[in-house]
């Protein structure tokens, strides 16, 4: 009974406080308030089962109270609530309060009474005669139930209107519709009718186009209120975008020329078009909506209904959907204003990237117009070759070049027209399609390719060459394409093995320029050696032609094809005077169409390289067999000097020879290593490989790919790559130094044999001092020798000397050289070089030698 007391008590403080203002005067304090009516009024509330019809959150209500009194510039009081309301809620004990909500929701409901209450007048106040003024109603608190109307002519003289608020609404109503008609002198309907002239880029008798401001508005001169100024410069937007689109399709089909515009460039224009002409059906019905007169606001109350009238709301009412579609167009024409062809059809796509429905069917079916061209290039491209491109819009772009280069050359990717909805990879297998197409029926002169176009493009669901694609058929595409580029690439990779033998021509270049027929080599260098001894000026070519058909002839490579064997020519590359023939000459393999497609000139090249690599390299073993079967073991002490005189000239050239055949070995042991390194390890493996890549290719690019990785091989694994030069050049410098041991040898054997006649015509003479004199031409040795035991011990000695001085500087030049070889090995990038290595240093000879 105390709680209850204690509440009735806190409810009379809140009514009194509500109801008695805090600014009366002295004589008003003095009479005691009425509060009998606001307390049961309050009380009947607070007893009432009524429930707000939002949802208890307290967090919520009270940043609600926050933001209100913070939008009425109550900063300070918002700041003083949020102190006490955080000391409300870490209050605790017996006098917490439980449903904080609640009592938060109850004073919010009851300061915003009392903000109304202040700006309505809701209670009454007493004029000057003491008649209440009547001005508004609420739903919880009515002063007057019934009154009735007292006639002007009444007491007082006063008019009082009876509680009625549909007559209040009208009042109220009138009284606007006179305001407005006061602050304007133009009617509605005519500024209705001008936005719909500016919307189709006209101007109207008061809305004109404003080239300072860019747009349409009313002039200043007019008074307009402010409200309705905006709102007309906010409708007139459309007319603004709609005279961007309109002029940017009239510069693009009437004033700049077709090759600038282009089919997409016309498609897009025409997609425009087609969208203006709904947008001006819908310009028709509104014009028709405009001729009915607009209704007061008093009248449409009276009527009921709404009416089929056009106002200015109603104006940006059904504006709103054609606004969106038309900025979209504004701002599609401003992207591709300087594009074309594909790259406008890609900046066209982005826009279509947008969560709207709307915007999508939208930007769907104008980029099916649009992109019509470029799927037609597509289809022509991939089914029949053709590059229907006059205006340049296509990603693939062609240009006339030789047959040879037309894979290579012909046809290539052009970045900036490809669209972004065609993948990098989908647009290289659409190249490669209508090149494969391309190089069939120029260079392979076949025509085959139209079957197996036909099959693709029955596979892919379009039974006829012009079927049809568009834009969102991705998978469509890549279905024909697909189909298309299995089909042709299948029938490509049949017609250049089978009916142009690629596969026999790369075994007849692995034969002849990579010497891997060892007869047909081993006499070509036989029969050649002499003549290519000689300078290279004096070498004729058709000498050596003759000489390389016997050297076919007398080998197993008569047996080969003779289209082969026709393709195998003798080249003597560019030479200087002081050149011989071994620097100059080379083979070549003559590649024709289309096989010049893979053997191109900078491939035969390679080739050539690699040619010259092994020739010199053969030449070097060559010259190692001649040396050895002139110092045959014991060749001195079993003929050279069995002589009487010749013992003591003997023991001169026994250690010299045995020089020689100690760095003969040594040699030997190198050029065999490396040469069975090159045949076998480099030579033999990567054309394994290479058999192996194509058997498994598919197209003329993986072709051309596994040839070129195949060549590469050997030229990183010979020492003949860019990164092996410094070592390759070291290995040319040992090559250099054995041929000069070859003819340091040569000229060694040729003085002993000289030595050897002359003593033999010593002996047959006795100790005859007479010259030696012959019809020949006699060397110097000869006559020394002639002129007694002495004179020929003297020059043995000094030729020894000279020939034991040379091959020191050849022994020690080599060491070094193959020091540095040896040496650089290890660093190369190719792992098959270690083992090389292995093969020339098993035993750890050299490096344990040059680790000393």
């Amino acid at each position: 009974m105390a709680d209850q007391l204690q509440t009735l008590d806190l409810v009379k403080e809140l009514v009194y406080r509500l109801v008695v203002p805090s600014d009366r005067n002295s004589a008003e304090q003095n009479q005691p308030p009425d509060l009998e009516k606001p307390l049961k009024y309050a009380i009947r509330i607070l007893n009432s089962r009524m429930t707000p019809s939002v949802a208890a959150d307290e967090s919520a209500i009270v940043e609600s109270i926050k933001r209100l009194l913070v939008n009425e510039g109550k900063s300070s009081d918002a700041l003083t609530f949020a102190d006490m309301y955080m000391k409300l809620s870490m209050k605790s004990g017996a006098g917490t309060i439980k449903n904080r909500w609640a009592v938060l929701y109850l004073l919010k409901v009851i300061s915003e009474d009392c903000r109304k209450e202040k700006s309505s007048h809701l209670y009454t106040s007493t004029s000057s005669n003491g008649l209440p003024l009547l001005t508004n109603e609420t739903d919880n608190l009515r002063f007057f139930k019934s009154q009735k109307t007292i006639d002007s002519k009444g007491k007082g003289g006063i008019l009082m209107v009876s509680k009625d608020p549909e007559s209040i609404r009208e009042i109220a109503i009138r009284e606007f519709a006179d305001l407005v008609t006061e602050e304007t002198e133009v009617p509605e309907d005519a500024l209705v009718r001008d936005v719909l002239f500016a919307c189709q880029g006209i101007d109207g008798k008061y809305v004109k186009f404003d080239s300072h401001l860019d747009g349409y508005a009313l002039s200043d001169s007019l008074i307009v209120p402010r409200a309705t100024r905006i709102m007309v410069r906010k409708l007139c937007e459309l007319g603004w975008l709609f005279r961007k689109v309109k002029n940017y399709i009239f510069e693009s089909m009437e004033q700049f020329p077709a090759e600038d515009v282009g089919t997409v460039g016309q498609a897009f224009c025409a997609a425009l078009q087609d969208e203006l002409s709904d947008y001006y059906k819908l310009l028709a019905v509104l014009e028709t909506q405009s001729l009915h007169p607009i209704p007061l606001v008093s009248e449409m109350a009276s009527s009921g209904h709404s009416g089929n009238y056009l106002s200015l709301r109603r104006l940006a009412v059904w504006f709103a959907e054609p606004m969106v579609r038309m900025r979209l167009m504004a701002v599609l024409v401003d992207s591709c204003r300087v594009l074309r062809g594909g790259a406008m059809a890609g900046a066209i796509h982005v826009h279509a990237q947008h969560g709207d429905p709307m915007i999508q069917d939208f930007m769907r079916r104008l980029l099916r117009r649009v992109c019509s061209p470029l799927f037609e290039m597509v289809r022509s491209w991939v089914l029949e070759g053709e590059l229907d491109d006059i205006f340049a819009e296509f990603f693939v772009v062609g240009q006339p070049v030789k047959a040879e280069s037309l894979w290579q050359e012909g046809y290539r990717l052009h970045g900036g027209m490809l669209p972004n909805f065609i993948s990098q990879s989908l647009a290289q297998r659409i190249l490669r399609t209508g090149k494969s197409i391309n190089f069939l029926r120029v260079c392979c002169e076949d025509q085959g390719w139209a079957e197996a176009a036909s099959e693709a493009a029955a596979a892919a669901g379009t039974t006829t060459m012009r079927g049809g694609l568009g834009y969102g058929e991705t998978d469509a595409l890549e279905t024909l394409v697909s189909e298309a580029a299995k089909r042709i690439d299948k029938h490509l990779m049949d017609v250049i093995f089978k009916r142009y033998k690629f596969r026999e021509h790369c075994l007849a270049i692995k034969r002849y320029l990579l010497l891997g027929q060892g007869d047909f080599v081993q006499y070509l260098m036989d029969i050649v050696g002499p003549e290519l001894s000689e300078p290279a000026n004096t070498i004729s070519s058709f000498k050596l032609a003759g000489l390389l058909e016997s050297a076919i002839r007398s080998s197993n490579a008569q047996y080969d094809d003779p289209d082969v064997l026709d393709r195998l020519r003798v080249k003597m590359m560019p030479h200087g005077a002081g050149d011989r023939g071994w620097d100059v000459f080379s083979l070549e393999y003559s590649a024709r169409v289309p096989l010049n497609t893979i053997f191109t000139e900078s491939i035969m090249a390679r080739y050539l390289r690699i040619f010259n690599f092994l020739w010199k390299l053969r030449r070097v073993e060559h010259a190692l067999i001649g040396a050895w079967k002139i110092m045959k073991p014991n060749f001195i002490s079993s003929a050279l000097f069995a002589t009487k005189d010749g013992s003591s000239v003997m023991s001169q050239f026994v250690w010299i020879s045995r020089r020689c055949q100690v760095l003969w070995n040594e040699m030997n042991h190198f050029v065999t290593n490396l040469q069975y390194y090159i045949m076998f390890e480099v030579l033999e493996v990567s054309w394994s490989q290479f058999l192996e890549e194509m058997d498994a290719a598919r197209d003329l690019d993986d072709l051309l790919a596994a040839h070129e990785k195949y060549l590469n091989a050997i030229l990183e694994k010979s020492l003949l790559g860019e990164a092996s030069l410094h070592i390759s050049k070291v290995l040319f410098v040992l090559f250099d130094l054995i041929l000069r041991f070859h003819g340091l040898v040569d000229r060694l054997y040729e003085g002993i044999r000289e030595l050897q006649s002359s003593l033999w015509k010593n002996d047959s003479r006795g100790r005859s001092k007479s010259k030696l004199k012959s019809n020949n031409e006699v060397s110097k040795s000869g006559q020394l020798i002639g002129e007694g035991r002495k004179a020929l011990t003297k020059f043995a000695g000094e030729f020894r000397k000279k020939m034991g001085e040379e091959l020191d500087k050849i022994a020690k030049d080599y060491s070094s050289s193959l020091g540095r070889f040896l040496a650089e090995l290890p660093v190369q990038l190719n792992v098959d070089l270690k083992f090389l290595l292995f093969r020339l240093d098993f035993t750890e000879f050299y490096s344990r030698l040059w680790a000393m």
